[in-house]
């Protein structure tokens, strides 16, 4: 039964305000970006995607979430996902992971990317190429007709093919009138399988990349998920609308 069943399918006026939200979340990226240097701290750089969806008019959806503390995740080197901002100055040589979201009229945004701090060495750097090219292989699937689990096995196929790690604990998601809906959407997989893509479908997908080991630990904090073996690890994320015209980054 699972096989056959089908996506839900926004409408033109939904997927508009998902873009709307979407866009929010692209300027917190933007923002973000161009303050990312050595020194600088995540409590600073929270701060700043405040600042955007405050000027935006939007909410966060980070933010309270579970009792999250803060409106982005900012999650440096060894931490997969989930880290939450503080004092600590970002150094030269770090990579960081940073994940927010944004909420117009009820509808969510949800995106992240991963990036040097300063210069890196190649195999940081190659981390995150290969994690921005899994996203990319990942998307070109998500086509009408086409199957939830073609997702997960490209990037999985991707990442293992370059000898790295994906994490399996942590997974994309549908997303719409709630940050994270039904269905999961894995980053591994064999393809074929689950419902079908369907034009007007929303889903967030979200490799999560390591050098070493994919295994995780989460800090007494209950948040900051790190690698167990303290390798480097990658975060990327976008949210997607499948169209009849192919997939629609709602996050750019």
């Amino acid at each position: 039964m699972m096989l056959n069943r089908s996506l839900p399918v926004r409408s033109a006026a939904e997927l508009a305000l998902m873009r709307r939200a979407g866009k929010v979340v692209a300027e917190m990226h933007s923002v973000i970006r161009e303050n990312l240097r050595a020194g600088v701290t995540t409590a600073e750089l929270d701060r700043l995607a405040r600042e955007v969806i405050e000027r935006r008019g939007a909410t966060s959806n980070f933010l309270g979430y579970h009792g999250f503390p803060a409106v982005i995740c900012a999650s440096p080197n060894d931490v997969v996902v989930h880290g939450i901002p503080n004092d600590t100055p970002l150094e030269d040589g770090d990579i960081i992971s940073i994940d927010c979201g944004a909420v117009i009229e009820g509808w969510h945004g949800d995106a992240a990317f991963t990036a040097a701090v300063g210069t890196i060495d190649a195999e940081a750097q190659r981390l995150i190429d290969v994690a921005d090219a899994s996203l990319a292989a990942a998307i070109a699937t998500m086509v009408d007709g086409g199957r939830l689990s073609d997702i997960g096995n490209a990037v999985q196929t991707l990442v293992e093919g370059a000898g790295l790690g994906v994490v399996r604990e942590y997974v994309g998601h549908g997303i719409g009138t709630a940050m994270h809906e039904s269905p999961d959407v894995p980053n591994f997989g064999k393809p074929g399988k689950g419902p079908k893509l369907t034009a007007g479908s929303t889903l967030c997908v979200e490799p999560m990349v390591t050098i070493g080991s994919p295994d995780t630990d989460v800090d007494d904090d209950g948040w900051t998920v790190r690698t167990t073996d303290a390798s480097l690890a990658a975060h990327v994320e976008h949210t997607i609308a499948i169209t009849d015209n192919g997939p629609e980054i709602l996050t750019l």
